[in-house]
């Protein structure tokens, strides 16, 4: 079957690498991809949120199955339309994706069904959000309603920290038209938790845990970001806690999707944080992480294809995956200077250094080729260097000897990921 892939990151990379090796797939194309992808499907000059291009090239080559990585074609309705044209697609319609367009829609879901959340309020003025930040004091968690690219959100520590990310957002409109209504939360304290689902609108299958890394320096420090590394399996996730999860979030979340006219056929990304009292939904996305899908296809045991097909066709229900029991670490190798200003063109070199160790991949995510071919930087977030090991230590230990074999002088990355299941493996 003739498959594309919609997106150019680093989950568009793992995506195709994974659907590149299933024997159910005869044409690999991917729009836009990069440099990377382009090594194994047939890039195409179509932007992700392309809509009426990425129907019409679907059309025109037979595509059987379109697969939706990031979250702004979803949200403008690609899925709806490929459906409407009789082509499958994995990833949910425009409505179900409001779980992650508006989180004031996400939040009163929550509200009205039961599912365990911070405690919140919705904003369209900023006088009133202030008021608000100075009734309930610090730390608390000021977020943008709408899609702002990982970061639109701000922890305060102070309620000066809080105050300034309200005029941040609402006044000065850092985040665009996305930052127009704010949603401020209280700030639950424990340790994150990346928990995906694959679901058809009835059935959800979970996948393996992760954790990610958002916050742009060692120790979880600075601004956040789109994410920085992760790794799989994450050792807070056990089985007991995973029950939890899809009994007490996962489940009710696909009941009111259902009952709200909108049922949810996708990967459902739960960001979780896991209190003293369990866990408590931070943010629904609505397609894989990034970078916790890089993780995720490296773990991958089964042909991933089948899989798709079943979320798509909605026949998800006595389907099971198998995982290698390896962790996998990645590392977020990024331009220096982001999540702010940062040079893209720069030259990256000793690619195929990194990758000599059989274990080892590295996923491209803003890559372009320059002049003689050389690969450039083309965003903030640029590779991904991805390890498996026997434990996370290992993983993590492959990973960094990789990051180091590659000269880019105007890289950055964290040099902690994956220290939570580096201590707890320690004791």
């Amino acid at each position: 079957m003739k498959i594309l892939v919609v997106g150019g990151g680093g989950r568009e990379h793992a995506l195709c690498w994974s659907i590149s090796a299933s024997p159910l797939c005869s044409g690999l194309y991917c729009a836009p991809g990069n440099a990377g992808i382009a090594d194994m499907a047939e890039c195409l000059d179509i932007a992700a949120d392309d809509v009426n291009g990425l129907v019409a090239f679907a059309k025109e080559a037979a595509i059987d199955l379109v697969v939706i990585g990031p979250e702004a074609p979803l949200v403008l309705g690609l899925a709806d339309r490929l459906q409407a044209e009789g082509i499958s697609a994995f990833g949910p319609s425009a409505a179900a994706a409001r779980l992650e367009a508006s989180k004031s829609f996400t939040k009163d879901l929550c509200r009205r069904y039961g599912i365990p959340t911070a405690a919140f309020g919705h904003f369209t003025s900023p006088d009133e959000a202030r008021a608000y930040i100075r009734e309930q004091g610090a730390p608390i968690v000021v977020k943008a309603d709408g899609l702002a690219a990982g970061k639109g959100v701000t922890v305060a520590a102070s309620e000066e920290e809080a105050l300034a990310a309200v005029d941040s957002a609402m006044v000065d409109r850092a985040f665009g038209d996305a930052g127009a209504e704010l949603v401020i939360e209280e700030c639950l304290q424990g340790e994150e938790l990346s928990f995906f689902a694959l679901c058809d609108g009835r059935t959800a299958l979970p996948l393996a845990s992760a954790q990610d890394h958002k916050a742009i320096g060692d120790g979880d420090t600075g601004p956040n970001t789109g994410g920085m590394g992760a790794y799989s399996p994450a050792p807070v996730a056990t089985p007991e806690l995973e029950a939890r999860i899809m009994a007490e979030i996962v489940e009710p979340t696909l009941e009111a999707m259902r009952a709200e006219g909108a049922p949810f056929s996708g990967v459902l990304y739960c960001g979780l944080m896991i209190t003293e009292s369990g866990p408590r939904l931070i943010e629904y996305n609505v397609r894989f992480g990034d970078p916790e899908c890089q993780v995720l296809m490296f773990r991958l045991m089964s042909d991933l294809v089948p899989a798709l097909i079943a979320v798509a066709d909605g026949v998800l229900e006595n389907f099971h995956l198998r995982w290698y029991e390896d962790a996998a670490l990645t590392v977020v190798l990024s331009a220096k200077g982001y999540p702010g200003s940062y040079r893209k063109g720069t030259e990256i070199r000793n690619l195929d250094l990194a990758r000599a160790d059989p274990e080892v991949e590295v996923f491209h995510a803003g890559t372009a080729h320059g002049l003689e071919n050389a690969l450039i930087s083309n965003g903030g977030r640029v590779l991904n260097v991805t390890a498996r090991g026997a434990s996370v230590t290992l993983a993590q230990k492959r990973a960094y000897a990789a990051v180091d074999a590659i000269d880019w002088p105007d890289g950055y990355c964290r040099r902690d990921i994956g220290w939570r299941a580096v201590e707890h493996e320690r004791g």
